[in-house]
């Protein structure tokens, strides 16, 4: 018969325990994504008609403070195509299609 060995993993706990943020700092942090989100919606919905007629469930990457956008077939290639023009810009994926997103929940 053979014994079976219990193998127990010591979580060692945070990986950065010096960084912790406040409810009030994680608060802030999403009012400031969901506000980099709504500027970049605008010219996803602005441009969304025209793009859906020639790039069905292509990719669009949107900089939000200069208005630009980045259209590719892939995902990892229109990000880069932002990162490389502004390397300090946190781009927003938009799917182009009806909803903007791609999958379901």
């Amino acid at each position: 018969m053979t014994e079976t060995k219990h193998n127990h993993i010591v979580r060692q706990g945070r990986l950065f325990p010096e960084i912790q943020w406040t409810e009030e700092q994680k608060t802030q942090w999403r009012r400031t994504l969901e506000e980099h989100y709504q500027r970049c919606k605008i010219i996803f919905e602005r441009l969304q008609p025209e793009l859906l007629k020639t790039h069905y469930k292509w990719f669009m990457a949107v900089e939000a403070e200069s208005g630009d956008y980045f259209i590719d077939q892939n995902e990892e290639i229109v990000t880069q195509m932002c990162l490389q023009k502004y390397p300090n810009a946190i781009p927003f994926i938009f799917v182009i299609n009806e909803t903007g997103v791609a999958g379901r929940i």
